[in-house]
């Protein structure tokens, strides 16, 4: 069903079509991230995405979706653990080791 929507949808957002509309949405945009960028109170996701410590798994490649719901994760990436620093994952910056400690 919203594929059916989604040629009037790029009309609407033609920029050729309606420049008046483009520069209202790019001012919005460009007021939102300059207030985003004043308010220092908040940290940026980089900030808090290094807040989580790396996870630690037994295997040499772990699969990162970046979230139990596949709906609000990405790509799954298959990341090799071989190097002793931690690696990262491309898309959401979690970070993975390789846990040498077996039961």
């Amino acid at each position: 069903m919203a594929t059916r929507n989604l040629p009037g949808l790029v009309k609407t957002l033609n920029p050729f079509r309606y420049p008046s509309r483009a520069r209202a949405f790019n001012s919005l945009v460009s007021e939102h991230t300059t207030k985003w960028m004043q308010d220092m109170s908040k940290k940026s996701p980089m900030e808090l995405i290094n807040e989580v410590p790396p996870i630690k798994v037994e295997g040499r490649i772990v699969a990162c979706e970046g979230a139990s719901n596949p709906a609000l994760g990405h790509p799954i990436e298959f990341i090799c653990l071989d190097l002793e620093t931690p690696a990262v994952c491309k898309y959401c910056g979690l970070r993975y080791v390789q846990d040498h400690h077996h039961h």
